[in-house]
Order: structure tokens, then sequence, then C-alpha cells
């Protein structure tokens, strides 16, 4: 939950409440409310907070880790390859 993150980065760090929302220019109230779950940051200060704590904006909202590979250059039949070991990696993991 975000609500958890941003109170753990936050503390991570060694800073306040105050202190964070100082360097986000909102009221400390307002970061209060985002660590109690009671609201959500806006776009805008996720992305903020994501460069202030060096962390991916997927990490603070909880999506699923995910990755891209390029497949540019290659045939059908190299990235027909490619997908069938990634989804041999992938069921031997589930065994």
């Amino acid at each position: 939950m975000i609500a958890d993150k941003i109170k753990i980065l936050r503390e991570k760090q060694g800073i306040t409440q105050a202190e964070l929302a100082k360097k986000l220019g909102v009221t400390r109230s307002g970061v209060n409310a985002w660590e109690m779950g009671i609201t959500v940051p806006s776009t805008q200060y996720i992305v903020e907070l994501s460069l202030l704590f060096s962390v991916s904006t997927d990490y603070l909202l909880d999506m699923p880790r995910t990755q891209t590979v390029s497949v540019e250059g290659l045939n059908d039949r190299e990235i027909a390859s490619v997908v069938e070991i990634i989804d041999c990696y992938k069921a031997l993991k589930n065994e």
C-alpha cells in the first residue's frame, strides 16, 4: 500500500513528516493523510516522491514487477524462441 511505503521510505531517510512536506511544498497534515491512507498523493507528488526516494513509481503504486525485452531486429522465429525460454523459466518457478 502506498501509505506504508511513503512512511517506510521517509523514516529510512530519517526525515520527519514536516521535512518531507517542506521538500514537496505540501502541508505536514497532507503527508500525514497520505501515510494514514486517508488520501492518496496526486500523480505529480507520486513522481516527486519516487525521485526523492530513488524508487520507481511502480514500486510506490505496488505495480507488479515487469520488464521489457527489446526484440528489435529479430525475426518471428527468434522472437518465438525468446518467448518460449521465458515461459520455461516461469514454469520452473511455479513447480
